[in-house]
């Protein structure tokens, strides 16, 4: 009977023992340790269970670490935790480090914790500094395939271009993007083609477009560096000042039209005005000729005019109307044709 309770003690050792293996091997990664003791990695047992207690994965700090001691950096695992807390990429951040060494390219853990912090790629930036981009101006992606531009002359030059940048690491952090660069260089390109006096200076000479361009300084604050602006197509587009002219010209033809109906209407609306006089005058001349025979009647009545000075009037006035029809019928005779 005595036995029982020995195997029920045993079984309970047992039992801890294992638990407590199993607590002592999560918080103290005793493997990934004993790599990093291997490497060279200075990173004791108690960094890794202060690890696990602040909730850092130990392999995200640790093989980041072993990596970067065995490229040479002087790295510290204190440094790595607190870009780990801060939401960094920290294997990221070590690739960028040990490619920027190997290719002698300055680059700090600061300068390149605060690069990944702000959201950019150190290690695209440290490859595109080794490794220079060309970028199309005008973006493809935008729906634009040529940048369009009218020399002085009138005539429209469509070009497109190719930027090599290379990214500088020092002007990364609050630099501007690849769309400044594009929409700098656009801007240099028009610029440039209408400064220009005619069309086939620009296609005689292209690269006049780039060193134009790359004189401006485009660069300035931005995040990359231009090495060269090469000119990859120059066509001929549109009579961009005919057209103008044409369009100038219909447009003072409609004005001069519009000017035109307006004077007609003035006319039309004055020949209406001279018609209403002129009716307006034959009313006062019918009013005015009623006026006579109320003007005799009363001269009647007055004893001004008598019936002697009547008869007078009306012998003056008949004697007018022959002599009248006298004269009217000898103008027809004489403009009559003569028979031979």
């Amino acid at each position: 009977m005595g036995g029982a309770p020995d195997i029920l003690i045993l079984g309970i050792i047992a039992v801890a023992v294992i638990v407590a293996a199993a607590l002592f091997f999560y918080y103290i990664p005793f493997m990934l340790w004993v790599s990093a003791i291997a490497a060279g990695a200075p990173v004791g047992l108690f960094d890794l269970f202060g690890m696990r207690l602040r909730r850092v994965v130990p392999a995200e700090v640790v093989n980041p670490l072993i990596a970067a001691v065995q490229a040479g950096l002087n790295v510290k695992v204190k440094d790595l935790e607190a870009h780990y807390l801060a939401g960094g990429r920290v294997q990221t951040v070590v690739t960028a480090l040990i490619s920027a060494d190997k290719a002698k390219i300055p680059l700090t853990f600061a300068q390149a914790a605060a690069i990944d912090l702000a959201g950019r790629n150190v290690f695209e930036a440290v490859r595109m500094s080794v490794e220079p981009k060309v970028i199309d101006c005008p973006d493809p992606r935008k729906g634009r395939d040529t940048i369009d531009a009218v020399a002085k002359n009138g005539i429209q030059i469509r070009v497109k271009a190719r930027v090599t940048v290379r990214a500088s690491l020092d002007r990364l952090i609050g630099g501007a993007t690849e769309e400044t660069i594009i929409a700098r260089v656009g801007e240099g390109i028009v610029t440039s083609i209408g400064s220009a006096d005619t069309h086939k200076l620009v296609l005689e000479n292209p690269d006049m477009i780039s060193k134009r361009v790359l004189e401006k300084g485009l660069d300035s604050g931005t995040a990359f560096e231009i090495l060269s602006i090469d000119i990859a197509d120059v066509d001929v587009g549109d009579n961009i000042g005919a057209k103008l002219q044409i369009d100038q010209a219909e447009a003072d033809k409609q004005i001069a039209q519009a000017k035109a109906e307006e004077r007609r209407a003035l006319a039309v609306a004055l020949e209406q005005e001279m018609k209403a006089l002129e009716q307006e005058m034959r009313a006062r001349v019918v009013e005015a000729e009623a006026e006579v025979p109320r003007a005799m009647a009363e001269a009647f009545r007055m004893g001004n005019f008598g019936v002697m000075d009547y008869y007078n009037m009306k012998n003056v006035d008949a004697d007018t109307k022959m002599r009248g029809s006298i004269a009217k019928g000898s103008g027809d005779e004489g403009s009559a044709p003569k028979k031979a």
